[in-house]
């Protein structure tokens, strides 16, 4: 029967479950044998393609255009009444193969993640998970919608960053104040649905015999290697290492534009008083050139690339109501990654679609993999896709020149570069702020359903951790920075990834200064593995260590503050 699925989400995404029901009933039914078993999971993987693939349609729908009401009930009619539904036949079948006691080659971390399911899981919390997502993309909705009037037109907040880039002092500050006014507006309503998510995510923990929901969330992201412990450990080494690093780079930066104080406005502008590097006004370029970019890298992750644009499968225009961000998904039943961000111009635009490729090239490797538990979104560590996709940030640099085929003469691109590393060290102690404040929040739930004492941890957090800049008149602007995180709402603990991506990362670029070719090879080789090995495992193909101490922060940090040193005597010169 499996034979009558169609071959893609398109119309599966619009199917009631009593449609879909007749496939999980079949699986159910079925007696696993060693000589079935394999069938057995294939069929099962293309059940679960089409799954995923379907809520990731709906979700892509809704975000293009988040006044689109249709778009929104169809997503949240698959929340909250389809999915409930799909993960309690899920976890049946889940149980199924675990009491088989049958297993197939590189399915150990699979099955692994199997018990780890089906400790976890309680039908009661079918619901509330539902109503999680319902309130994630409320949040989506309100700061989606979110513009202001700046020069005559309407201007969405995330548009309006461009300004933060030009010399003009003053009118940096206009517009970084406009922007923060129109974010405070919204406080309430996103207080209201912070407090829905902290009771109901309580609750989740509760069903589950759990003492706290840090603990449930653990379970659910599948993280075996380290602990929270290890994260605070973590904070520490960056507050030892990267802190002091980043108090250099905010004091050269106050230096060089002679300012008293360095204000949240000084933070993005360039330091010699030029204007903001502006490499392309029309998306269509930075689709064409970062195509050559990847051509220039690596034939095959550029026909990766080619792929996705050739399908129609890049959504990167800012526009109004278009919710906010940037990711990437997979379409698994058809095997096509899908990009959407916001790009408006600025380096940072082709930054962050050189890093959502990244993903797309994970899930194109790992299509190799011939089941879903090894290669679905749900089940690779959150921690190596950020390998995959903030590695391209560091292995495309020098594809950048004109004369590579990319944006820049030699001078902009070490000027582009130096904001990329510097941005990256910077990165890191606003990492554990973010980190920090959910480990704080759920740890001190009662405290945390007062959006006030949220306020007062959130401003002691930066201003422990990025002592350096001046909030001074604008403590409300500075604590209102918990409201404005998606990662906060959508997807709870999910922050520290990026920084340890970031060292995995690094270390990829450290490889392919001395060997292009292995380094990449490695990088493959690592994203084709799915999850059929253990994250430390994955970290090691790709040519990395998984780690959370000061000594291999610092080797990273030293590699990055020399390179700065070498690209700045390439601008001095100029």
């Amino acid at each position: 029967m499996f034979a009558s699925l169609p071959r893609n989400a398109v119309d599966f995404k619009r199917w009631a479950f009593d449609r879909t029901e007749p496939y999980y009933a079949d699986l159910a039914i079925r007696s696993l044998t060693e000589q079935n078993i394999e069938a057995w999971l294939l069929d099962w993987t293309r059940l679960q393609e089409l799954i995923e693939e379907a809520f990731w349609r709906l979700y892509a729908e809704m975000s293009a255009d988040t006044t689109n009401e249709a778009a929104r009930q169809a997503y949240e009619t698959f929340i909250g009444e389809i999915q409930p539904q799909i993960n309690a036949a899920e976890q049946g079948l889940k149980q199924k193969l675990l009491d088989s006691g049958l297993t197939v080659p590189g399915f150990e971390i699979p099955l692994r993640n199997m018990r780890s399911d089906a400790d976890l899981f309680r039908e009661a919390n079918l619901p509330l998970l539902a109503e999680e997502k319902r309130l994630a993309a409320e949040w989506n909705k309100i700061t989606g919608a979110q513009t202001v009037e700046w020069e005559g037109k309407q201007t969405t907040v995330t548009e309006l960053r461009t300004v933060l880039l030009d010399p003009d002092r003053d009118r940096r500050q206009h517009s970084w104040e406009l922007a923060m006014q129109r974010r405070l507006q919204d406080g309430e309503a996103i207080n209201g649905i912070w407090q829905q998510l902290l009771a109901l995510r309580r609750k989740l923990a509760a069903n589950s015999d759990l003492p706290m929901y840090r603990d449930f969330r653990w379970r659910q992201l599948y993280r075996f290697d380290y602990t929270p412990d290890d994260c605070m450990r973590f904070h520490d080494a960056i507050e030892e290492v990267v802190v002091p690093a980043a108090s250099e780079i905010y004091a050269r930066r106050k230096e060089r534009l002679g300012v008293e104080s360095l204000r949240p406005w000084d933070l993005d502008v360039d330091l010699g008083g030029n204007n903001p590097l502006r490499p392309f006004e029309d998306v269509n370029d930075l689709i064409e050139w970062v195509g050559t970019i990847f051509q220039r890298l690596d034939p095959v992750l550029a026909g990766y690339y080619d792929q996705m644009r050739r399908e129609n499968l890049l959504d990167l225009a800012n526009r109004p109501n278009k919710g906010p961000g940037a990711w990437c998904t997979s379409f698994a039943a058809v095997r096509r990654p899908y990009i959407f961000m916001n790009a408006v111009g600025l380096h940072d635009d082709v930054m962050t679609l050189v890093h959502e490729a990244g993903h797309g090239f994970h899930w194109c490797e790992s299509y190799a993999q011939p089941y879903f538990q090894q290669r679905g979104l749900d089940f690779i560590p959150i921690e190596m896709m950020e390998v995959a996709s903030t590695s391209m940030e560091y292995l495309t640099a020098p594809y950048l020149l004109k004369s590579e085929g990319g944006f820049y003469s030699e001078v902009d691109l070490a000027r582009a570069r130096i904001d990329h590393l510097e941005g990256a060290i910077l990165f890191w102690p606003f990492m554990v702020v973010v980190d920090a404040f959910q480990h704080w929040a759920y740890t001190n739930a009662d405290d945390a359903a007062e959006p006030a004492k949220c306020e007062t941890e959130w401003s002691a957090l930066r201003r422990r951790y990025i002592p350096d800049v001046d909030w001074t008149g604008y403590g409300a602007e500075l604590a209102n920075g918990w409201r404005e995180r998606p990662h906060i709402y959508d997807v709870p603990f999910y922050y520290v990834e990026y920084g340890l991506a970031q060292l995995g990362a690094i270390q990829v670029w450290r490889n392919s200064l001395t060997d292009l070719p292995s380094a990449l090879a490695k990088y493959r080789h690592a994203l084709s593995l799915g999850i059929t090995r253990p994250l430390p495992e994955l970290y090691a193909a790709a040519g990395a260590k998984l780690a959370l101490d000061a000594a291999t922060l610092r080797e990273c940090v030293t590699l990055m503050r020399d390179t700065i040193a070498q690209l700045e005597a390439t601008v001095a010169s100029a």
